[in-house]
């Protein structure tokens, strides 16, 4: 599939004329392919001879594109083998509550969100171990995959206290995703995390697209307020594009 058309560069004077503006169509263009999925990560994308042809241009333009591409993260250069597009590395901090989809779009990726499933139904004892519900409790159990262009982000499976949140009874969570929705509706006072490695069962590895057993990064995390739990969610990501972050400083004793 090409890029663009190629040009007559016999006329030296044009073609240093053009160059700036060559540059900015080849980064936008290889920066297009990438972000729409049209090359998904591990793609070698061509070789700096075949974009210099492609496009009637000079090395160096080409060059300067691709190491722009580089310092965005969107192309890795191995020696000898070429340019290839990179898996998307995304950050979390530890002790935040992160919005999902300023995740992604952190990333320069653009995002969409997908609801699998909405259930609203009877607590069961899982559930009101995780939540404190009492027997008859009524919840909402959702499942949803978040997008960082055409690959799959993360998988959230969640769960939502009704007597906490009785506003979330009218809310199909189509639209907008659960963890934004309760941000702007239930404030949360509390929050505990639990993060650990998993292997993907089968169900995780379809939804991710990664191999049965591929590592995942799972983080489980409750919020209350007042001491009423309002919400459990459980966030799978694939393990090789996804890393927890802690920023902390030493502790001095009193002099």
């Amino acid at each position: 599939m090409e890029l663009g058309l190629g040009m007559d560069d016999t006329n030296e004077p044009a073609l240093a004329a053009k160059e700036p503006s060559l540059h900015r169509r080849i980064l936008e263009e290889v920066e297009g392919r990438i972000l729409s999925g049209d090359w998904p990560p591990g793609y070698r994308i061509p070789f700096e001879h075949e974009l210099t042809e492609q496009y009637g241009c000079s090395r160096m333009t080409v060059n300067k594109a691709l190491t722009e591409l580089v310092k965005r993260g969107l192309i890795e250069r191995r020696r000898k083998s070429g340019s290839f597009v990179t898996q998307p590395h995304a950050q979390s901090a530890v002790l935040e509550i992160h919005d999902i989809e300023a995740e992604v779009r952190s990333l320069g990726l653009p995002y969409r969100y997908e609801r699998l499933s909405r259930a609203e139904r009877v607590s069961r004892v899982g559930d009101r171990k995780l939540l404190d519900l009492s027997p008859g409790a009524q919840l909402i159990d959702l499942v949803a995959v978040h997008y960082a262009g055409a690959r799959p982000f993360c998988l959230e499976e969640r769960k939502i206290n009704l007597s906490a949140v009785p506003e979330a009874g009218g809310e199909a969570f189509e639209k907008i995703a659960p963890g934004r929705w309760l941000l702007g509706q239930a404030p949360w006072s509390a929050a505990e995390h639990r993060i650990r490695a998993v292997a993907a069962d089968q169900r995780a590895a379809e939804l991710l697209r990664v191999a049965p057993g591929a590592a995942c990064l799972v983080i489980e995390r409750r919020t209350w307020s007042g001491g009423v739990y309002i919400t459990h969610v459980r966030l799978t990501y694939p393990g090789e594009s996804h890393e927890l972050v802690a920023e902390f400083a030493p502790t001095h004793p009193k002099g």
